[in-house]
């Protein structure tokens, strides 16, 4: 089969197609034909040596979206799939043709998806659900600030939280995105580049629920949110540090709950595809590449001029 590996550390270059050995499906998986992948901030830090991995040669790629191949273990061939883990499966990632997956780990796609949308979704809506729902514990008529709307996690968590009858507020470095953000649903959006996040949010009351993606603004995450607020710290798009003042954290009674490496459950995830099939919500793509171009992908994330997500296709 085809993949994209890299063996040594280092730029974009170092992504190379590979023909490999097909896998093997254990009892309890299911062999798919991987259709569409994603490219994720963490395929970056892997490929340049910021991450941990397993051996070199090493495929990147959290997300696949494909076709089963075989009838195994409750899903007929043919059938299309999901999996948001693709990482930890035999064959992995991604950005693999080929993986066998435990059965477990699959969300069925619904008619009215395709494998663009399943994917683009994937791992970035299945955080986004966690942070909101699961950890979070959004009710609607509450007030939520989402960092970096423009991200994959971000663009998805705004219409999210509208769904669920929440009020929403983004943050965006331009005009253009601060656009894009408002037609995704988002009530309020602030351009961080002209305004401070805090005093606009803490002069309106503040924020029940803070949705923390970039890490290094977490003070401000703090001024901003209301007294007995949450803050939900899922990313560190701006670093891993950030200094805050203990003395506000503790007299507002703030709650920050690391996200950790944050999925909801395969059936939240058939709930969200299902609602992408109701043309309630949809994800945000910005390029649709082939696997052959993974060296460009990356390019094009770490540029920071992307919004939403990068798919890469196997023809």
């Amino acid at each position: 089969m085809k993949a994209v590996q890299f063996s040594r550390f280092g730029g974009p270059e170092v992504l190379q197609v590979q023909e490999v050995a097909d896998p093997s499906p254990a009892s309890n998986e299911v062999l798919i034909e991987v259709k569409a992948t994603t490219v994720n901030h963490l395929d970056l830090f892997q490929r340049s040596g910021r991450r941990p991995i397993g051996n070199l040669p090493f495929t990147p790629g959290l997300e696949a979206a494909g076709v089963v191949l075989q009838d195994s273990n409750g899903f007929r061939a043919g059938e299309r799939v999901l999996t948001t883990r693709a990482s930890q499966v035999r064959g992995g990632g991604g950005y693999a043709s080929k993986l066998a997956v435990p059965a477990t780990d699959l969300a069925r796609i619904p008619d009215g998806v395709s494998f663009e949308q399943a994917v683009a979704a994937g791992l970035a809506a299945s955080t986004a659900w966690g942070s909101l729902f699961d950890l979070g514990h959004l009710q609607a008529g509450e007030r939520v600030l989402i960092w970096a709307g423009s991200s994959g996690v971000g663009s998805i968590a705004i219409q999210l939280a509208k769904h669920a009858g929440a009020w929403v507020v983004s943050t965006a470095s331009s005009d253009e995105r601060v656009h894009t953000l408002q037609q995704l649903g988002a009530d309020e959006v602030i351009n961080y580049r002209q305004q401070s996040v805090s005093k606009v949010l803490q002069a309106s009351g503040g924020v029940q629920l803070v949705i923390e993606l970039v890490s290094s603004t977490l003070q401000e995450s703090i001024d901003a949110a209301a007294a007995d607020g949450r803050i939900i710290l899922i990313g560190n798009l701006g670093g891993k540090e950030a200094t805050v003042d203990t003395q506000s954290w503790r007299l507002k009674r703030v709650s920050v709950i690391g996200g950790g490496q944050l999925r909801t459950s395969v059936a939240n995830e058939e709930k969200i595809l299902q609602l992408i099939a109701e043309k309630a919500i949809h994800p945000l793509i910005a390029r649709i590449l082939p696997i052959e171009q993974a060296g460009e992908a990356h390019r094009l994330l770490e540029s920071g001029e992307i919004q939403g997500k990068i798919v890469l296709i196997f023809a």
